[in-house]
């Protein structure tokens, strides 16, 4: 039992590891064209509407747009165009928070809870079965026998099906 937890707790975290690897922030590309913009749009926000840039057409959202192409064309990386967004809109504009301060709330709260939910029930789960068995013998232990003349209309019954 202890090694099947084990096992399973040992998988978990490196399915954990494996997704927080992949949710990791990239490194930036060295310097993206103004063709890019498709690509680097995603990672911001209108912040008029809230919603992501590249799904809107608001003038705050052209206005945002139209900044980035004005970055892309000095031949800015993707790690100082996010700094001058930032700079120039606020932290709002980024479609991911920072991973830092407050924010990385974010990251680490869902993967917490979903581990602490897991080992909740890993614990308990054994301890609920062992319950509902104990249960489900002594209710049959339990039970009265029979009286003499319901064992004998039991046995009848039983050979008519016979």
């Amino acid at each position: 039992m202890v090694r099947r937890v084990r096992r399973s707790l040992l998988g978990f975290a490196a399915c954990l590891a494996l997704a927080l690897t992949i949710a990791a922030p990239g490194a930036a590309a060295a310097s993206p064209g103004p063709g890019q913009l498709p690509s680097i749009e995603s990672q911001f926000m209108c912040v008029s509407c809230h919603e992501p840039l590249e799904l809107v057409n608001s003038p705050q959202a052209q206005s945002e747009k139209a900044y980035i192409v004005s970055l892309l064309k000095k031949g800015e990386t993707v790690a100082q165009i996010k700094a001058d967004m930032v700079a120039q809109y606020g932290p709002a504009v980024l479609a991911r928070p920072p991973a830092s301060g407050f924010n990385l709330t974010v990251y680490i709260l869902p993967p917490a809870i979903l581990l602490a939910g897991l080992l909740f029930l890993a614990f308990t789960l054994p301890k609920w079965r062992r319950r509902a068995k104990l249960a489900a013998t002594t209710s049959l232990s339990r039970s009265a026998p029979l009286r003499p003349d319901q064992a004998k209309r039991l046995d009848d019954e039983l050979s008519k099906l016979i």
